[in-house]
């Protein structure tokens, strides 16, 4: 295993300030459950999970509560034992409504009581465990069959002797998404087509978006669960590759990820990342690592790669070592507002109010002027913190008057800076004039649906123009009448 710098860098890209100074230090720490858990049944990309539970119920810790939708879904667990209180909409960070299932927790979930003590096997009343996966353990007596029935997941120790369909159905079962924000599911990633050949994993540790340490606490913290995820998801495709991608302002990630995969066998290399955003972003990274470029509309696979958040690399070997589905992922809770600024160990559900809360809050005399959903440059602005958190809540933003500034949106002058910035080369100043006209056609010609919705070129651009809210609202409009017109050609 070597450590080399990266040997490419991508084209474009921009330096924003990072700040994540403010919760880079603070170790991951879990908070208390709520006496609610509202849980989204979108937490991915694609159909809606269908609720297999009622109101009135009683569910277990790690049951499944909705199953998946679609090939392209994932199922939900309860994080926590409790009620259905009942199946209602809430509306997500995007803005968009979501049916979700409230759950009332039961008491010991709310004490931090119920969890295995990872040394001894037995059960007591101390705070959780930092990581879900410490409660998966060897037991006897009681705490076993207290085990047994909560779990709906049997572990895979000897996942190397097992067919790959059978870790790719563990995947699937466990609810996993890629938790770099997208929340494409796992399994499907993890099934390429027969002509679609992986030689190279890379996980992605980059994590360049401002102010987010929730991946950079987990790469200090629980680099073997990601090593041996890594191990999981390249034994499944054959990969001979594997590439760790960080970005060279995390020295001390880079260290803790090349302990853990220093014995590593095979073609294994940490890749140090120049500081440059969106290092993070699939094709760019991919790009930065091995030089090759994903043609426009394909796919990673179309150059033998798959790319993995190292927050699923871990949740893969949390599922299938530890028999644990995803029900709970690490946030930052961060900002020039925050008490303190934190990075929590979050039951999917929990309200954002909680999180805020369990960071001492908001700091005395500090008027919060932004609430962030993810991070500044591709996150959701939102308008109250009565959110609740899903598989793809990296972080939390709160900002105060002295970091937010009003300004008006003026007409494009031309100056070809968004055009210097945009990593997939595209012409945003023509297609944001274009959007402005409802002339949605010539947008799509110019490419709009490979945009990345970066923010790179609002970042520069000097006229303060909207331009990936005019992206995000033409690729809206092109989804819908490619919809429309599948619609009609089945009938």
């Amino acid at each position: 295993m070597k450590t080399r710098p990266s040997p490419y860098n991508f084209f474009g890209g921009i330096h924003p300030d990072y700040h994540k100074e403010l919760s880079a230090g603070a170790p991951v720490r879990a908070i208390g459950m709520p006496r609610q858990l509202t849980v989204p049944l979108s937490q991915h990309l694609g159909a809606p999970a269908k609720p297999v539970v009622k109101q009135g119920d009683r569910v277990e810790r790690n049951q499944l509560i909705a199953e998946a939708g679609g090939f392209i879904s994932a199922p939900v667990h309860a994080p926590a034992g409790g009620v259905v209180a009942g199946i209602s909409e809430t509306v997500t960070a995007s803005g968009r409504p979501c049916a979700a299932i409230v759950i009332e927790t039961g008491e010991m979930d709310r004490q931090g009581g119920g969890h295995d003590d990872p040394t001894t096997g037995r059960q007591d009343n101390s705070p959780p465990p930092v990581l879900s996966s410490c409660r998966h353990v060897v037991m006897s007596g009681e705490g076993q069959a207290a085990h047994s029935a909560a779990a709906t997941l049997i572990s895979i120790p000897d996942w190397e002797a097992a067919d790959k369909s059978v870790l790719q159905a563990r995947i699937g079962e466990a609810g996993i998404v890629g938790m770099g924000g997208a929340g494409f599911p796992t399994k499907v990633k993890l099934s390429p087509p027969p002509n679609k050949p992986i030689d190279t994993l890379i996980l992605n540790g980059a994590e360049c978006e401002p102010y987010l340490t929730s991946d950079h606490r987990m790469m200090l913290e629980h680099a073997d669960g990601i090593r041996r995820g890594a191990e999981i998801i390249r034994h499944i495709l054959g990969a001979k590759t594997v590439r760790v991608a960080i970005e060279d302002n995390k020295p001390d990630a880079i260290a803790a990820m090349e302990k853990a995969f220093a014995d590593m066998g095979g073609d294994v290399g940490i890749f140090v990342l120049k500081t440059s955003y969106p290092q993070g972003a699939e094709k760019q990274q991919i790009y930065s690592v091995t030089g090759r470029e994903v043609p426009r509309g394909g796919l990673p696979m179309d150059v033998g790669c798959v790319v993995e958040n190292v927050g699923t690399a871990y949740a893969v070997f949390d599922a299938v070592v530890n028999g644990q589905p995803l029900t709970h992922r690490v946030i930052s809770v961060t900002g020039d507002a925050v008490a303190n600024p934190s990075n929590l160990l979050v039951p999917n559900g929990t309200l954002y109010a909680d999180l805020v809360a369990a960071c001492g809050g908001v700091k005395d005399n500090v008027k919060v002027a932004k609430i962030i959903s993810g991070g500044p440059m591709m996150g959701f602005t939102v308008n109250s913190l009565n959110v609740p958190t899903g598989k793809t809540t990296s972080g939390i933003v709160l900002l105060s008057c002295e970091r937010v500034s009003a300004y008006s949106s003026q007409a494009c002058i031309s100056c070809g800076r968004c055009v210097e910035a945009c990593p997939m080369r595209l012409l945003p100043s023509e297609m944001s004039q274009f959007i402005e006209a409802e002339d949605i056609d010539r947008a799509e010609q110019f490419c709009l649906m490979d945009c990345i919705e970066c923010g790179s070129c609002a970042y520069v651009c000097p006229a303060h123009r909207p331009l990936v809210h005019h992206f995000r609202r033409g690729k809206a409009i092109i989804t819908a009448n490619r919809a429309a017109a599948a619609a009609a050609k089945q009938k």
